[in-house]
């Protein structure tokens, strides 16, 4: 491809418009500026002017081959044939939808419920929850063994029958021992029904947590202690086992209400 030929003296852009407008016709898209540059050997600033009129104007549209054209058919040596009339079809009677209200909800497909689903023959059933009497049951040795440990303990540490009615009612009396297996080991597992019950505010569960745990380990140390002075044929307990153990129902009284008092706070 040729530029065209210019003169000594330089050409106006309106003068190189039409050369560029053929150039770009040539290209099948609007050349660059180098390219313009180069083909009109012409400067920045007119190829930026011929480039402005070239997008400002639509470009010619490039010339579509399209071909030899196609030989007409030959005739049909038959002769015409007549179309077939279509049979005449009656119209139905037209029937009017029923108006629907603005305020109507939109219709859903029925989804057929399970009974009426033949592939599914399944139905569920309700949950049964997990029987306890085996725990009553496995408890029952338990409770028995502990109630005579602490028992036997307060003997030995100086727990015994008192009359608790002086002057009111003077033939009743009340062994205090049994005191120690009521609180302690009651507590413990009051304390530990609360905390896995999940029911309760977290200051409530923090604290029947810990709190089961220490009086599940003083049950425990309690129970050690009396075999052991048992074992060794002492009747009477060391004075520090006997002040621990008569601390414990004091104790279980404060955690008792406080654990009270958390159950019932909101927060």
């Amino acid at each position: 491809m040729t530029a065209p030929t210019l003169s000594a003296y330089p050409k106006q852009v309106e003068d190189l418009v039409p050369a560029a407008r053929d150039l770009a016709a040539q290209l099948g898209t609007v050349p660059s500026r180098n390219r313009i540059k180069k083909e009109l050997h012409v400067g920045g600033p007119k190829a930026d002017a011929i480039l402005a009129e070239l997008t400002r104007t639509p470009l010619p549209a490039p010339p579509v081959d399209n071909g030899p054209a196609p030989e007409p058919a030959a005739e049909q040596t038959a002769g015409p044939v007549e179309p077939t009339p279509p049979a005449p079809t009656e119209p139905g009677p037209v029937v009017d939808p029923p108006p629907v209200a603005d305020d109507a909800p939109p219709a859903v497909d029925p989804q057929p419920t399970p009974a009426e689903d033949p592939g599914t023959n399944i139905t569920s059933s309700p949950a049964r929850p997990a029987v306890v009497w085996p725990v009553v049951l496995l408890a029952l040795p338990a409770f028995v063994a502990v109630w005579s440990g602490w028992v036997g303990l307060g003997g030995l540490t100086g727990f015994g029958v008192v009359h608790p009615l002086p002057g009111i009612w003077d033939s009743l009396s009340l062994d205090t021992a049994i005191t120690l297996p009521i609180g302690v080991e009651t507590y413990g597992a009051y304390a530990l029904y609360v905390w896995l019950s999940g029911r309760v505010p977290a200051r409530a569960r923090r604290f029947a947590k810990w709190s089961a745990i220490a009086s599940l380990l003083v049950g425990a140390l309690g129970q050690v202690a009396y075999h052991l002075l048992v074992a060794a044929g002492v009747t009477v307990a060391p004075w520090w086992i006997t002040t621990l153990v008569s601390c414990l129902p004091v104790a279980v009284l404060g955690m008792g209400a406080a654990l009270a008092h958390l159950v019932r706070s909101h927060n």
